[in-house]
């Protein structure tokens, strides 16, 4: 009983003195006014600004955050004159409850009772701190990656509950975000390796899309991975992404690389993948040959037509299928032995003077007809969907379904991104993706139109691939400098991309939880990003921010972040970092533990008086 009494004049600062709805100011006794206190051997924090405090109402224990403090500058009543001294000793403390004790001495967040004006109110014990930052049930497994700013004390963070969610990580250039993502992926796979590697890895995947090369380190977040660094700017290329023929084969996809019209383009774009698809063959052999009695009949045709200019067309669509050279390396001409009748309207074969309209059968004696035999199909898709579009919009012409002017930009636009997309991206099956089951894609060297190009492929087609794994697999997508993909404010891509991008990355973060597709998002400009994308996030981690944009944006898209963590986003230290979301029951300030060089990402600010000798 002596026990509790001293502990109880030692802990109590105070008492309520007004309590307005979830509003409480308590007054501060004038022996409390000290910074720290000492306690059985403890040195204690005196209450003060983001500080907890614990109010006794009866059997309930009440906790609070001090918002603010002031000193009473009110009269005594008792006085005899106005004039005399006022008690600046007073301190009253504003502070915002914010959960309670329950029975079984578990924290929780929200508000059950509000105290009474009277209510004792003391300082907070180390373990009634961690009581209050317990996030992990008894029996939950738990990963530690950051400390409290105010207590110092380590927080423990729930496996379930923070990963099996959707995490956004949002602060300036400087501030400490890809340290904080790559110590939280980091813990995590740590933990659950450690747990069971074997069911870890055959059940949990991860994707990280690096725009900048930071993650592709030996040591970073996890040794056991795999790293694709793509180029597009080497003669050769880096590494190419093993991706399937059907994930290319997307009329919709095809249509947006191809920058097609909804009314013309696009239709033609779905017949040559038919005829792609028709033509296709286990055998490559047969295939060709199945592609080249297609075009000898297309040829047959064109010859016995009647209109030069449009043959002449047709001849143009035939040089960019067959080789432009013949056996022996020599560069050829496909209408070499052919003349034009003007009086006739017809094709004949110069050397004979055989018409070609009225006898068919001599046909296939021309060198077009023959040069055929040359064709074979190449190691890459798009070349040879290439190929089929060509064949398509021959047979188009001749039964006067399409225009060259109508079809042919849609052509050239992929022509003109076939170079890119083969130095990048490997259709013929015979690499695997997912030889480790964390990969990072390095998209440091690639150019600006495969940066937006692959992340929105490889997602779409491990986003489609996933719906069909078992329910108790999962694959996460981290997307680093989330703004150069999730952006709505582009104005370098047509609208019809942006928003087939914006609605296939909208979709995956609404529709992805259930199929345990769950997506990390890291950016700079969170006001960049589609806002249906950052209000779907569940837990936040907010390093900081400046722009007033920014700040607007998570102050609409966390409901649940208090003003006074709010208002300390702008002047939070490099590492620091306010954490709100479905893993906790309030919000927290974090400092999130610096990793080691070697694991660290290449995110680090140079420093000139390291890489600049001093001169002796």
């Amino acid at each position: 009983m002596t026990n509790q009494l001293n502990r109880d004049a030692v802990l109590r600062i105070g008492e309520v003195v007004e309590v307005s709805g979830r509003k409480v100011f308590v007054s501060v006794d004038k022996n409390k006014n000290l910074s720290d206190l000492f306690f059985q051997g403890q040195l204690l924090r005196n209450v003060s600004v983001n500080g907890y405090i614990e109010i006794k109402k009866g059997f309930l224990s009440l906790i609070g955050k001090v918002e603010g403090e002031k000193v009473d500058a009110s009269a005594d009543p008792s006085s005899a004159s106005r004039w005399e001294d006022f008690d600046r000793n007073r301190r009253i403390l504003s502070v915002a409850l914010v959960g309670y004790i329950d029975k079984g001495g578990a924290f929780q967040g929200g508000t059950k009772e509000l105290p009474l004006i009277g209510n004792e109110a003391s300082i907070i014990t180390s373990d009634r701190v961690h009581q209050i930052h317990r996030l992990v049930s008894a029996d939950g497994i738990s990963v530690c990656f950051a400390k409290t700013d105010y207590e110092d004390y380590a927080i423990e963070f729930p496996v379930d509950g923070l990963f099996n969610s959707h995490i956004a990580i949002f602060g300036n250039t400087g501030s400490g975000k890809s340290n904080t993502l790559a110590a939280i992926f980091g813990e995590f796979i740590n933990a659950l390796s450690n747990r069971n590697d074997a069911a870890f890895r055959e059940r949990c995947k991860f994707l990280l899309i690096d725009f900048n090369g930071e993650y592709a380190g030996e040591h970073c977040i996890t040794e056991k991975k795999t790293v694709f660094n793509l180029s597009t700017r080497q003669e050769q290329g880096g590494d190419k992404l093993p991706i399937s023929q059907e994930s290319l084969l997307d009329a919709e996809l095809l249509a947006i690389l191809a920058d097609a019209t909804e009314k013309t383009q696009k239709p033609f774009l779905s017949r040559a993948i038919s005829l792609f698809r028709h033509v296709a063959k286990p055998d490559q052999n047969e295939q060709a040959e199945h592609f080249r009695n297609l075009l000898r009949q297309r040829i047959t045709s064109i010859l016995q037509m009647s209109d030069k200019v449009r043959v002449d067309l047709l001849f143009d669509y035939l040089r960019e299928v067959l080789p432009q050279f013949d056996n022996q390396g020599n560069q050829i001409e496909l209408a070499a032995d052919l003349e034009w009748h003007n009086g006739a309207q017809e094709y004949f074969i110069r050397q004979g003077a055989v018409y070609l309209k009225q006898n068919p059968d001599r046909i296939p004696e021309t060198f077009v007809y023959q040069h055929v035999e040359q064709f074979e199909f190449s190691g890459n898709l798009l070349t040879n969907l290439i190929h089929f579009m060509y064949l398509q919009l021959i047979s188009d012409v001749l039964s006067n379904r399409a225009q060259n002017e109508h079809i042919a930009p849609a052509i050239n636009k992929l022509k003109s991104k076939r170079r890119d997309i083969e130095k990048v991206l490997d259709t013929t099956g015979e690499s695997e993706l997912w030889t480790e089951n964390f990969v990072v894609i390095n998209l440091n060297d690639v150019n600006l139109v495969m940066k937006k190009t692959i992340p929105l492929l490889i997602s779409r087609k491990e986003y489609q691939d996933q719906k069909d794994r078992s329910a108790e697999d999962s694959l996460s997508i981290i997307i680093d400098e989330a703004h150069n993909i999730l952006s709505t404010s582009s104005s370098r891509e047509a609208e019809s991309w942006k928003d087939y991008r914006l609605e296939t990355f909208e979709e995956i973060i609404k529709e992805g939880r259930k199929f345990g597709v769950f997506v990390t998002i890291a950016s700079q400009r969170p006001n960049d990003i589609s806002p249906t994308i950052t209000s779907q996030a569940h837990n936040y981690f907010i390093h900081r921010l400046i722009n007033q944009k920014d700040l607007s944006t998570i102050s609409s898209a966390v409901s649940y972040i208090d003003q006074l963590s709010e208002a300390s986003i702008p002047t939070l230290p490099t590492g620091t970092c306010i954490f709100s979301g479905t893993a906790g029951q309030m919000p927290l300030k974090l400092v999130v533990d610096k990793l080691d060089d070697d694991k660290k990402p290449q995110s680090g600010t140079l420093e000139f008086g390291v890489t600049i000798p001093v001169i002796e």
